[in-house]
């Protein structure tokens, strides 16, 4: 029944997922300390309206942020996302299982589970799909992680974590024209003004 808890200037370097237990939380205060991360799973806190992160060390916020529909004021000022901003791009290469599997459910290779050992029935059933609506892709194991920036206010890029199926589906490196733009990117901008309406209410400054 927890609905206030205040953390702040505690010298804290992690989140614990399991606040996300705490089904009643409006207010969580985490400012002034060392945090660099927040776990996905604070998404799951439904009943939170405020949540306050300045003076940490935070490049960037989990995509699951926005699922906080809730979420009234969020402070951010006094990280490093927002006096700078950083692309992070890493990828492990996907092993054989997986290419094989991104095969069958690109391609919709019809399958029954008689047809395959019952562990691979259940791999293929944990595909999730590419984020990217022109690429339909899909990725097990194996996906690219990056930061993706959302313009909040017209002012602010707010950093992002987002998941991609390859490094195809990302944005060109910077040496790369700056006249080309890849179609992830324009995808990228639509998402953005969207996530913008969704939280309205980010205390920047």
């Amino acid at each position: 029944s927890l609905e206030f808890l205040y953390l702040g200037g505690n010298f804290i370097t992690s989140i614990p997922p399991e606040l996300a237990n705490l089904p009643s939380l409006s207010y969580l205060v985490l400012c002034d300390n060392k945090i660099q991360s927040i776990p996905p799973q604070l998404a799951q806190l439904h009943s939170l309206r405020s949540l306050s992160l300045h003076n940490n060390l935070l490049t960037y916020l989990p995509r699951e942020i926005l699922n906080l529909v809730h979420l009234e004021e969020l402070s951010l000022r006094g990280n490093p996302l927002v006096v700078r901003f950083v692309r992070d791009l890493t990828y492990n290469p996907p092993s054989l299982q997986e290419l094989a599997g991104r095969t069958i459910k690109t391609r919709n290779v019809p399958y029954a589970p008689s047809d395959l050992p019952e562990n691979l029935v259940r791999y293929l059933s944990l595909a999730t799909n590419c984020p990217n609506p022109k690429c339909g892709g899909v990725y097990f194991d194996s996906c690219v992680r990056q930061i993706k920036f959302v313009d909040f206010c017209g002012k602010y890029r707010l950093p992002l974590m987002h998941y991609l199926c390859s490094p195809e589906c990302s944005s060109p490196c910077s040496s790369a024209s700056q006249s080309s733009t890849s179609q992830s990117e324009s995808d990228s901008e639509d998402e953005a003004s969207v996530a913008a309406r969704r939280m309205q209410k980010v205390l920047l400054g």
